[in-house]
């Protein structure tokens, strides 16, 4: 009986193995792109662009999603442009002057100091020098606004750190500290 079963299945493979190919009739082939796709050199000349060279660049004058157009240039004019008529476009009751503090703590203080008298923790252990005190400084809610955006010195950009309105709100505290001083 074992013997029965053992040429049962043997038959039973064979047919199984031999109906599943056939030279004469092959399988088709859902999407034979997908299965088959053409390999590209990476760096390669192609013909989806119109130059046949390189990808498209973008229309001139577009801008990233979620970008907030700044009109002062990062140049000393654009400074003193901004210094001299730049203004918030917060009124008094958008300022959270709480959470402007937080910001200035997490990221000014540490050069500028709590109280803006440029004393931060770089400054006292000597690793930055010449960091101004707000109390001797000619500056505005524009000027703070962009130097935050551009940076200025050895101070860098906190544009991408900061959306524009937390940086208006800094450049309010900044302007209270320098009153308070």
């Amino acid at each position: 009986m074992k013997s029965l079963y053992k040429l049962a299945f043997v038959v039973c493979v064979s047919i199984l193995s031999a109906s599943c190919h056939d030279k004469l009739n092959p399988n088709y082939q859902y999407m034979p792109n997908m299965y088959e796709s053409i390999s590209y050199e990476t760096y390669s000349e192609s013909k989806a662009f119109k130059n046949g060279k390189e990808g498209q660049l973008p229309v001139e004058g577009t801008i990233n999603r979620g970008f907030e157009v700044y009109d002062y240039p990062n140049s000393p004019a654009g400074y003193e442009a901004a210094k001299a008529t730049s203004k918030s476009p917060l009124d008094s009751t958008a300022v959270d002057m709480d959470k402007a503090k937080g910001l200035f703590e997490i990221y000014c203080a540490i050069c500028h100091g709590n109280a803006g008298d440029g004393k931060g923790k770089l400054v006292t252990q000597g690793k930055y020098l010449g960091v101004p005190n707000y109390k001797d400084r000619p500056i505005t809610e524009g000027s703070v606004f962009h130097v935050q955006q551009y940076g200025i010195n050895a101070m860098g950009s906190y544009a991408n750190q900061m959306s524009k309105k937390e940086r208006w709100m800094v450049a309010a505290y900044v302007m209270k500290l320098k009153s308070e001083l």
